[in-house]
């Protein structure tokens, strides 16, 4: 599929398929019970982030927020250990 065609796809998503790809990325499944190939996983991510930015859904409400408290100890030193990290 074209990206032109993708992103006119997810323009034209109602939230009702937003909320099914979002449970479907949650579960790793259709609601049907058939599960997402990686491929299918990756292209609903894709599909609900920029649904989200189209739609300006909330920061809070996106997929994959995550608050920002600061510790109890204080202020991060450097934007390196503020960083969230990734581990596989």
């Amino acid at each position: 599929m074209s990206e032109m065609n993708f992103d006119r796809m997810v323009a034209q998503m109602t939230p009702e398929m937003y909320q099914n790809f979002k449970q479907a990325i949650e579960r790793r499944k259709w609601p049907d019970g058939r599960r997402l190939s990686a491929e299918q996983t990756e292209l609903c991510m894709e599909a609900v982030i920029k649904y989200e930015m189209i739609h300006d859904v909330p920061a809070a409400q996106r997929v994959g927020y995550l608050e920002r408290n600061e510790c109890a100890s204080g202020s991060h030193s450097s934007a390196e250990e503020a960083a969230v990290k990734w581990i596989n």
